[in-house]
């Protein structure tokens, strides 16, 4: 069959994003491509993506080299294919076997089409074999720690070993991980097998912190990237292309933005009483747990319907006010903390966001979440709470006007009237642009997510 050269170009990997950088490549010139195979990985100023090949072939030349940044449309490398010829006959998929018609001309559009067309990687069939593909990041955990990593199960997409992985095998042993991934669970031991535990002392109180977290502390794993420097005692990483465009950002935001801060208490007993209350049911019921973040959510949205002002930004001459209310979530990573986007919040419910909020959280820590997840934010909430914060002062996702951060839920003595009661208290925090926003309405919005928070009860509907 005739062969014909096909130009991969980077495609238009998201509307606001005009260029990429080449982190790697996953094939040389010389090897196979299969269609939708990854060719290398890019690096935007917003996550980390592949770049799929849009045709089968030999690839014959690498056009952009690793570490460089090209704009959309350039071409990055060179397949070789063999040029499609026009099927004599081709079974119906209804299985009547008459032949499809077909014709030269029809087909080179077609070939054309699919190669011009930006296929992103989320055009991946998540059950997609990726046992074998490794990250640069993985295959040097493995080497430091000598990891057979065809003994390692992979919990990434598609069955893909993720660092977390690695780290699993090499605090257990690979052998014994693999064991204890093939093995059931052993079964507990008989109460009257297990050694007797010493009295407590009565006289010597038990004092707990009384949080209430959604889940345990994860226990942060050590860079990887660490370069030692010889006699000084210390170290160094360099900085990745995300890590620097979460600097930009940061600075263009405490740089341009003039910050206030505002913090709020509000009493949730009633609300820690109703998802003691629904968490079994729902989690049983939906697959997910049942956190405090969607009643969050739920109450924020709330009382942006009443100040709307607080979902705007700032346009130098102007203040453009956003009807949607889409909400950002800060979720973070080993690596950095992405704010995906829960469109029009306002029109979901609370068994809605919770889905919403699983299915993000788990996507972005899964290296899954897609450039369109992380756009058309207008207002962000974040849950510092989950780590035991109290307090704390977060800064606003430009160009928003502001971050609400909800710490955490925590039981404390309050006086009620004029008697002193245990109650679960959370503290509120909110950052704000001062040039779009002031104290008072500002004020009267934290008031108003108190109420929200506030008036849960045990009758209150997830849906």
């Amino acid at each position: 069959m005739p062969k014909q050269t096909v130009e991969i170009k980077l495609p238009q990997l998201a509307e606001s994003l005009v260029s990429a950088t080449i982190d790697r490549w996953l094939k040389e010139p010389g090897e196979r491509v299969e269609p939708y195979e990854p060719l290398c990985e890019l690096i935007t100023d917003k996550v980390s993506a592949e770049l799929p090949s849009t045709v089968g072939g030999t690839l014959v030349k690498i056009l952009v080299g690793a570490g460089e940044t090209v704009e959309v449309g350039t071409p990055v490398c060179l397949i070789e294919t063999e040029a499609e010829q026009p099927a004599s006959a081709e079974a119906r998929p209804d299985g009547s076997g008459e032949a499809a018609p077909a014709g030269a001309a029809a087909t080179a559009a077609a070939a054309e089409e699919r190669a011009a067309a930006p296929l992103l990687p989320a055009a991946f069939d998540p059950n997609a074999p990726m046992r074998h593909r490794f990250s640069p990041a993985v295959q040097k955990l493995a080497a430091e720690h000598s990891i057979d990593l065809s003994q390692v199960r992979g919990t990434g997409m598609g069955g893909r070993i993720t660092r977390k992985d690695v780290l699993e095998a090499a605090e257990k042993g690979t052998a014994g991980f693999a064991a204890a991934v093939a093995a059931p669970a052993p079964a507990p031991e008989s109460p009257a097998k297990e050694a007797p535990k010493a009295p407590m002392d009565p006289k010597v109180p038990v004092r707990t912190t009384g949080l209430h977290l959604a889940e345990p502390p994860r226990s942060p794993a050590l860079p990887l990237e660490a370069h030692e420097l010889p006699g000084r005692g210390e170290s160094f990483l360099d900085v990745t292309p995300v890590r620097h465009s979460i600097a930009l950002k940061m600075r263009q935001s405490v740089t341009e933005i003039p910050h206030g801060w505002m913090m709020i208490e509000v009493d949730v007993t009633n609300l820690v009483l109703l998802r003691n209350k629904l968490k079994e049911e729902f989690s049983k019921r939906e697959g997910i747990n049942l956190t405090y973040m969607p009643f969050l959510c739920k109450a924020t949205v709330g009382a942006i319907k009443d100040y709307p002002i607080m979902n705007s930004v700032w346009a130098t001459d102007k203040i453009i006010v956003k009807r949607d209310i889409n909400l950002s979530l800060a979720v973070g990573t080993e690596d950095s903390v992405i704010t995906p986007v829960i469109r029009n919040a306002d029109q979901k419910n609370i068994a809605g966001l919770a889905h919403e909020i699983h299915d993000l959280a788990r996507r972005t820590r899964e290296g899954q979440i897609k450039l369109a997840d992380l756009q058309g934010g207008t207002f962000t909430v974040n849950n510092t709470g989950a780590f035991g914060s109290i307090l704390s002062q977060p800064i606003i996702n430009y160009p928003q006007a502001a971050i609400l951060t909800f710490e955490s839920i925590v039981k404390r003595p309050v006086v009620i009237n004029d008697m002193i009661g245990v109650r679960s208290m959370v503290n509120i925090c909110l950052s704000l642009d001062h040039r779009i926003l002031d104290g008072v309405v500002c004020g009267r919005f934290l008031q108003r997510v108190k109420e929200n928070l506030e008036s849960y009860n045990l009758d209150t509907p997830l849906y």
